[in-house]
């Protein structure tokens, strides 16, 4: 095949899809910006009257409830809409809010617990601590660099605060005593592949350099993009100029300037985009199920090479009284802990499974059996003899062989429980009741105060669920479909850089 044809063919490789791609690779870049930087933007929201319909609030769905905690004849409920405080049938709501910086983000509720006589509650931000019957949320200060809370629990007349990295004591409710978790037993120094393109993808493997450096490959998309655009558009433009019989030659230069800028940050930052856009692909299905389970090495000297095997790997604990252990949810899976944590972590030989997205739901049921909820089902789980049984069918668990979907069709988002009702929360559906009960309406007053974060929006937008309204379940092959569109069209730029404008 000629040289000529070869550089043609190439040229309609890298302009088509390049036209196609442009705005998408905007969204995506200036989506992934704000995602790097939840704290900065967290205290600005968006209007779900802005959004597609399906990101409404329906029968307390979307997360909206993860739990509740029963004080005296109120209830306070907790999830994504904050704190509400109401009757033990579930009426007359109340906002239970004060305090919590602006935002909706800086109210993300993961646990809620009474201790001496003081409310804690474990927030994506930090912890919090209130007065039952007056004042307002006050933050309390850790000795964590990571203060984002897994987990709020008791002991006995011990509270325990669970971070992504360690777990901290407090008799008081003042004073908190920091606990690095041991080693498990038969611990191999690795870490889950999903964990690796997850932070390379943000940048984060690097620390705060890495993510500077992933943002300033958004500023490069988005330059990309636009100047791409520009000289599609140039010819035309140039052409309508001489028909016009203005002079060119300004627009002309423009376009010359214009194609050089595009070629040079192309050629210099190709490969880190390649890179970046082989991991994000593989953050969401179908791709996502090829790593899922996948352990690597620890690549030295970068952000998971961290002195505490725990890094950013814990998401819930609760004390098991009649086994006087600790039960900790990791994105491990589950592991038994002595009272004196001073003994490596033994792993629960046969467990319930758990999504990648972390365990929503762990509750006892009796002595021996624990509720096990996440965006992979709802399992009861015997403690002692490992037998696993799906909670809605009752049939025995059996992990799958090989590859298989990250979530299942019953995604539990939260419980709560009332004058022995108790009702689950899924995802998409809602509240539903163990018993058949009816979970009463989401009042206006929570709907209306309760919108979305910008850092959320721009994920919804950054995984492409922002377009499932249009395209049904299609939207779940966007991200890969894209990100491979993407690198057809890096590639087939640099080929064409090299063979005709390098020189």
């Amino acid at each position: 095949m000629k040289k000529s044809r070869v550089i043609r063919f190439f040229k309609k490789l890298h302009k088509w899809p390049a036209i196609i791609i442009a705005l998408i690779a905007v969204l995506f870049a200036a989506s992934g910006i704000v995602m790097n930087h939840r704290g900065v933007f967290s205290a600005i929201d968006v209007s779900r009257k802005l959004l597609p319909g399906n990101y409404s609030y329906n029968n307390w769905n979307l997360g909206a409830v993860r739990g509740s905690l029963q004080s005296g004849n109120a209830i306070f409920i907790y999830g994504n809409v904050g704190i509400w405080k109401c009757d033990r049938d579930f009426q007359n709501f109340s906002d239970f809010n004060q305090g919590f910086p602006p935002g909706i983000d800086n109210r993300k509720i993961y646990a809620l617990q009474e201790f001496r006589n003081t409310m804690f509650a474990g927030t994506h931000l930090g912890l919090y601590k209130r007065m039952i019957t007056n004042g307002a949320w006050e933050k309390i200060e850790l000795s964590v660099k990571n203060d984002r809370i897994a987990d709020v629990s008791l002991k006995g007349d011990t509270l325990l605060i669970l971070t992504r990295d360690y777990l901290f004591k407090s008799n008081d409710g003042n004073i908190f005593q920091k606990i690095q978790l041991p080693d498990p037993v038969n611990y191999k120094r690795k870490t889950g592949l999903f964990d690796t393109f997850w932070q390379l993808h943000s940048g984060e493997l690097f620390g705060l350099t890495g993510k500077l450096i992933v943002d300033l490959l958004g500023i490069v998309t988005i330059l990309l993009s636009v100047t791409g655009l520009l000289h599609f558009f140039f010819p035309k433009i140039i052409k309508q100029w001489k028909k016009k019989g203005k002079p060119f030659e300004d627009v002309l230069a423009s376009k010359r300037t214009n194609l050089h800028w595009h070629n040079m940050v192309g050629y210099v930052f190709v490969l880190f985009l390649v890179i970046n856009t082989f991991a994000g692909i593989h953050l969401r299905p179908p791709l996502l199920i090829a790593i899922a389970s996948k352990q690597v090495g620890i690549i030295p000297g970068t952000h998971l090479d961290q002195p505490n095997t725990w890094f950013d790997k814990l998401r819930r604990v609760m004390w098991d009284a009649t086994n006087q252990r600790y039960i900790f949810s990791t994105s491990e899976g589950f592991f038994f802990a002595e009272e004196s944590l001073q003994k490596k972590l033994q792993s629960a030989n046969n467990q319930p499974p758990v999504s990648v997205m972390g365990c929503n739901v762990l509750e006892p049921i009796n002595k021996k059996h624990l509720l096990v909820g996440s965006f992979s089902g709802m399992f009861v789980w015997n403690t002692e003899t490992g037998q696993v049984n799906d909670f809605f069918s009752g049939a025995s668990y059996h992990a799958p062989e090989g590859m298989a979907r990250p979530i299942a069709a019953d995604m539990a988002s939260g419980l709560v429980a009332s004058r022995e009702k108790a009702y689950w929360f899924d995802y998409n559906r809602g509240a539903i009741g163990l018993n058949g009960d009816q979970f009463p309406d989401m009042p206006e007053e929570i709907r209306t105060t309760s919108p979305m974060s910008l850092w959320n929006v721009s994920q919804e937008i950054h995984t492409g669920r922002i377009f499932e309204h249009l395209i049904g379940g299609f939207y779940i092959l966007f991200v890969p479909l894209a990100g491979i569109c993407l690198i057809i069209v890096l590639i087939s730029g640099v080929l064409i850089w090299w063979m005709v404008y390098r020189k």
